[in-house]
């Protein structure tokens, strides 16, 4: 895997937790029990995804045929709602800052589908000690 800095970042974001899950063979990120990404690495039986390491992620339908029509190493999610998932393969070529940007709103995505005053807890600065 080329992203060896996307763990990091996907635990960078607030509130952001890592499970993984051993039936699905994929390292799960959740914030507050909502997932908005998952990186696995399919066997050769999956096709376009096998053999690859790759990330799914949360997106808007619309924005997800657009970045598929964009970018060759976008494609449906793996495993998930094909209409509001994408995966990234992480051994392509998508530009580094282009995978970041879709990882953050991911993360957004996520956090609009908690309740508000979750939403206000995790934009709140940390408390200094």
């Amino acid at each position: 895997m080329r992203c060896e800095w996307l763990d990091e970042y996907l635990l960078s974001f607030p509130g952001a937790e890592k499970d993984y899950q051993p039936v699905w063979k994929m390292f799960l990120y959740k914030v507050r029990g909502k997932q908005f990404a998952a990186v696995c690495s399919p066997g050769e039986n999956y096709r376009t995804y096998g053999g690859h390491d790759l990330v799914n992620l949360k997106c808007e339908a619309a924005e997800g045929e657009l970045l598929r029509a964009r970018y060759p190493d976008i494609l449906p999610g793996f495993y998930s709602d094909k209409r509001t998932w994408i995966s990234c393969l992480l051994d392509g070529d998508l530009p580094e800052e282009v995978l970041r940007d879709l990882c953050s709103r991911s993360y957004a995505l996520a956090v609009e589908k908690l309740p508000k005053y979750v939403q206000r807890e995790l934009a709140a600065p940390p408390a200094e000690n």
